[in-house]
């Protein structure tokens, strides 16, 4: 009886060993103890060897579709032996699970068969269809969020400015030390490197138009695009992929909330408003950078360095810089929140969508920048 309550079924077996077998068994059995049922079976099976067997249900309790598998296998196993096998004293409850079961089902070859690997041509295929699916998926999203955009400047009421203003901290307040370091950096190496060709033609006075050109028409909007990116970026995709696994997104749905206008719109007004300031903070460092080495290194006075940067430097490129930059923070906040939304299952990924917000965040930036230099060369 203790057996019994513990496993919640009895298995009796009587009949010589190697001879005429009967089994019988009661209380219950289903998917909470298949597997504990089978294994006594199997025990009993070793131990005895029948020669014929019967199974008795007259006891039987409780048995779902997964009891019933169990007993068809217990009849396919005495099959493949050659043993002959019966069920007997079936339950109309018994009678009606194991009708259920469809046994050809079971045994049948599947209508499509196992895909094998993949030759070199269809991988390449495969790869491609995946990116040009994104890709849809990307700017599908992106025509949403612009549309949300919209919307908000003709509304101005629906957007959410606490959270635009906090995203506006996240994104450049806490970002101007990294920012204006890397950046300070990057100047200082492109200046000296610079110089030590410069040196030989006794053009020390062009390091300051090279480094500041450099730094306004590219360096200054990419780096400080790919830091927002592996930063902000990333942190928008966790954000919104983790409230995806959370069911969030779904009860915002479900109390009539537009996800889009409410999470994304408030991350892209803080990108589009931070991330060109943030291009003017790096680019003013970068050119210190160089100046640091203008003045240590290449016996050039402030005033001299200050003076040659600026004729180097034009409106219009400013202006260009400043025009890549919104572009880049659009690129940003919509992948971020794009992957976001796109996260489905469990901490791997988000995991997952905050990698991919990145590596697609990058990519992107270096293709519009490239995109940028032809045209603003040749247009």
């Amino acid at each position: 009886m203790d057996s019994e309550k513990k496993k919640g079924y009895l298995i009796n077996l009587q009949g010589p060993r190697g001879g005429d077998l009967s089994l019988f068994l009661s209380g219950r059995i289903g998917t909470d103890n298949l597997n504990l049922f089978l294994s006594d079976v199997e025990s009993l099976w070793r131990e005895k060897t029948p020669a014929r067997l019967r199974v008795d249900l007259s006891k039987i309790a409780y048995l779902d579709s997964a009891g019933a598998l169990g007993l068809f296998q217990l009849e396919d196993r005495a099959e493949a032996s050659a043993i002959p096998f019966q069920f007997v004293n079936v339950t109309k409850e018994a009678e009606r699970v194991m009708g259920l079961i469809d046994r050809e089902a079971l045994t049948a070859k599947p209508l499509v068969s196992e895909r094998g690997p993949l030759n070199s041509i269809e991988k390449i295929g495969e790869a491609t269809q995946k990116v040009v699916d994104d890709f849809i998926s990307l700017m599908t999203f992106q025509g949403d969020l612009l549309i949300a955009l919209a919307r908000s400047f003709l509304h101005p009421r629906v957007v959410r400015w606490e959270d635009v203003l906090f995203y506006m901290k996240r994104t450049g307040v806490e970002g101007l030390p990294i920012v204006g370091l890397i950046n300070f950096l990057l100047g200082l190496i492109i200046a000296f490197m610079s110089s030590l060709q410069l040196k030989q033609f006794g053009a020390n006075i062009y390091v300051a138009s090279l480094v500041g050109v450099a730094m306004v028409s590219e360096l200054g909007p990419i780096m400080t695009a790919i830091i927002v990116a592996g930063r902000s970026g990333s942190a928008f995709a966790a954000e919104i992929g983790t409230m995806k696994v959370n069911e969030e997104v779904d009860a915002l749905i479900t109390m009539g909330f537009d996800p889009t206008q409410f999470l994304a719109v408030p991350k892209l007004l803080a990108a589009i408003l931070v991330v060109p300031v943030l291009t003017l903070y790096a680019d003013f460092f970068g050119i210190a950078g160089g100046l640091t080495v203008g003045v240590l290194g290449l016996d050039l006075t402030i005033h001299t360095y200050a003076l040659e940067t600026m004729n180097a430097i034009s409106i219009t490129a400013i202006v260009r810089s400043l025009i890549k930059s919104v572009v880049f923070a659009m690129l940003i906040a919509g992948i971020g929140c794009q992957r976001g939304f796109r996260t489905r299952g469990g901490a791997e990924a988000v995991g997952a969508s905050t990698t991919s917000a990145v590596v697609a965040g990058i990519f992107l930036i270096i293709v519009t920048d490239s995109a940028f230099a032809i045209l603003f060369t040749y247009v």
